[in-house]
C-alpha cells in the first residue's frame, strides 16, 4: 500500500478550459471515492452540458480501481489521455470529465490526444493554483492514558517521536488522542515503557489516509 497520495479537497471543483478550431473541452476535477460517486458526477456534468456532443470520464481511486471512456469519440483518443494526466499529477480518488463542443472541424486522432490532455492538465493546474490539491497520508491514530503528574511528559514525548496531539481528555485521569504516519508510533511505546516503569496504557488504531 502506498504511504500517501494527491487528491481533491472534497468541497471543490476545478475546471480547465481548452479550445481548437472553435471545439471547446471543458475539464471539470473533483474529489469522488467510489465507482458510484465517478458515475453520479458524470451523471452531473451530462446534466449540466446537456447540450454537449461528448462527456468523457476518466477516474482513479486511491485502492487502484481507474476506469475511462471515450464517450463516443475514436478509440484512445480521450478517456486514456486524460487518465494519463491524472497519473501523471499522482491524483487519486479523482473523477475528470471533459465536456466537448463540437466546433465544426474535425480534429483527427491525434489532435483530439492533444485537446483532451490539454484540457485535464489545465484542471490539474487550476486545482494546484487554488491550493485544491492536498496530500493523504497513512496515519494511524494512537490513545494513550496517564495520571495527571506524567501528562506534560508524555505530550513532549509525543511531539518529539513525530506525533501530532489531536485532542485530550482530562477526567481522573489523563487521555492523549494522537496522531503519527504509520509505522512512527512504533518509537513511541518503548519511550512510554521506560518512563513510565511498564505501566503505559497506549493503543494504537489500524491505518488509515488523513491529511497530516
Amino acid at each position: 500500500m502506498a504511504e500517501s497520495y494527491l487528491t481533491l479537497r472534497r468541497d471543490v471543483e476545478a475546471v480547465g478550459e481548452f479550445v481548437d478550431r472553435k471545439s471547446r473541452f471543458i475539464a471539470q476535477l473533483i474529489h469522488v471515492e467510489s465507482v458510484d460517486e465517478a458515475a453520479a458526477h458524470q451523471a452531473a456534468v451530462r446534466s449540466r452540458h446537456y447540450d454537449a456532443r461528448h462527456n468523457v470520464p476518466a477516474f482513479a481511486l486511491a485502492d487502484g480501481t481507474e476506469r475511462a471512456s471515450d464517450d463516443g469519440e475514436p478509440q484512445r483518443t480521450s478517456g486514456m489521455p486524460t487518465l494519463e494526466v491524472l497519473r501523471g499529477a499522482g491524483l487519486k480518488n479523482v473523477c475528470c470529465v471533459t465536456t466537448r463542443y463540437f466546433g465544426g472541424t474535425l480534429l483527427g486522432s491525434g489532435g483530439l490526444v492533444r485537446a483532451y490532455t490539454a484540457a485535464a492538465q489545465a484542471a490539474v493546474e487550476q486545482a494546484r493554483a487554488a491550493g485544491y490539491i492536498v496530500e493523504m497520508t497513512s496515519v494511524v491514530s494512537v490513545d494513550v492514558t496517564v495520571a495527571y503528574p506524567q501528562y506534560e511528559q508524555v505530550a513532549r514525548l509525543v511531539a518529539d517521536t513525530g506525533g501530532k496531539v489531536a485532542a485530550t481528555d482530562f477526567t481522573n485521569e489523563v487521555t492523549i488522542h494522537a496522531v503519527y504516519k504509520a509505522g512512527e508510533e512504533l518509537a513511541l511505546r518503548p519511550l512510554l515503557t521506560e518512563l513510565l516503569a511498564g505501566r503505559e496504557r497506549m493503543t494504537a488504531s489500524a491505518p488509515r489516509f488523513a491529511q497530516f
